[in-house]
């Protein structure tokens, strides 16, 4: 079984989901008390936030390539990155490493095809809504058309992330108006629920 190499942290709360799904499918597909080989690099996401927020992606591309480098180091087989936003940098651990990065939206542009759709909403952060680095992957890569949500409801969704899911809340009136969002796009854009 190959190590996987994790860099997490972004929040914890969504690395500690990445880590227990990926443990929840090795046991699913090889049984008993299996779980998967890995290491985690966690990251503080008070700066990663901090950063991201100041326009300083130069800056947060070596604190992801010295991650990355620390795993290889400890012995991962390839990379992971728990987070879509950070995915912007990919560049910047590709380039740092000689072991395979897995980039996320190859992950998502696969399931979309087997799911036989090719035009698909883009929810997350304002990073992965409003730049370019994820819809054109899905695009180039895949054939996939991305759709974002209006100004308001981007600015709704990342704070939702940053201020809920980050802080590891979660509410019921912030699901309900998400849901609102998916609705409206799947109606605006007649995309399949």
């Amino acid at each position: 079984m190959k190590r996987i190499g994790l860099i997490g942290g972004m929040s914890w709360e969504s690395s500690a989901e990445y880590y227990r799904l990926i443990n929840q499918e090795t046991k699913r597909r090889l049984g008993g008390q299996h779980n998967a080989r890995s290491l985690l690099l966690t990251v503080d996401f008070a700066d990663v936030e901090h950063l991201q927020h100041g326009g300083q992606w130069d800056q947060l591309g070596l604190m992801l390539a010295d991650a990355a480098r620390q795993l290889e180091l400890g012995g991962a087989d390839f990379v992971v990155l728990c987070t879509n936003t950070m995915h912007k940098l990919a560049a910047s651990i590709t380039s740092a490493v000689r072991i395979p990065f897995l980039h996320i939206a190859d992950a998502v542009g696969q399931a979309i095809l087997s799911s036989d759709h090719r035009k698909v909403a883009l929810l997350g952060t304002r990073f992965t809504m409003e730049q370019a680095f994820y819809s054109d992957r899905l695009r180039e890569q895949f054939g996939i058309e991305t759709v974002v949500p209006s100004m308001p409801d981007r600015a709704l969704l990342h704070n939702v992330i940053y201020n809920e899911l980050c802080q590891g809340v979660i509410r019921e009136d912030s699901r309900t108006a998400v849901q609102a969002i998916i609705a409206r796009l799947a109606h605006d854009e007649g995309l399949r629920v």
